[in-house]
């Protein structure tokens, strides 16, 4: 069962989650993918509620979102397993099933069409309404570059760790939180 919320009510637990790790859910072609993130925002633009993310241009998770622009964002509420969010963020989409590979239960959404996960029951449905590539080279914070993006390191995807991000700010259009 889903019951229904005002996300601002949940503003504060929403942010500090963030900064541990929320869930991005992407849903395209019958390939379901998840992945930790810790970047991101709750706000309003354009007199609507968003949720902003921001994911870098050669995950899995981007293409999924070029061929369906929603997604999902489940944040953990009380107790559950951090596993979870390590592996999500660790592993890649592009060579396993995450949710028979993580153990995820996965419930159909209310709206969007993008699944959710139950064992993280605070949801946000959100349909993107706005995506733009973050040029490395504008990033006003001293050090970024080398610190997030650095251009020599090893990876079998290529590009990966030098790649930039891609905001995507995605308006919410249900917000929920899954109970028993």
């Amino acid at each position: 069962m889903k019951h229904e919320i005002n996300v601002f009510d949940y503003a504060n637990d929403i942010t500090k989650a963030i900064a541990k790790g929320v869930l991005l859910n992407t849903f395209a072609d019958g390939r379901f993918n998840t992945m930790t993130i810790g970047w991101g925002s709750l706000g309003i633009e354009w007199n609507k509620p968003i949720f902003t993310a921001y994911v870098r241009e050669s995950r899995f998770t981007t293409q999924l979102l070029r061929r369906n622009e929603a997604f999902t964002i489940s944040v953990p509420l009380g107790e559950y397993d951090k596993s979870v969010l390590g592996q999500a963020g660790s592993l890649t989409g592009w060579k396993i099933d995450k949710e028979k590979d993580l153990a995820i239960t996965l419930e159909d959404a209310a709206v969007n069409g993008v699944p959710v996960i139950k064992e993280f029951p605070l949801t946000l449905e959100c349909r993107v309404i706005y995506k733009k590539e973050q040029p490395i080279a504008e990033i006003a914070i001293e050090g970024i570059e080398q610190r997030m993006y650095p251009p020599d390191e090893p990876d079998p995807y290529a590009g990966r760790n030098n790649s930039p991000h891609t905001e995507y700010i995605g308006e919410i259009v249900a917000a929920y939180i899954i109970e028993e």
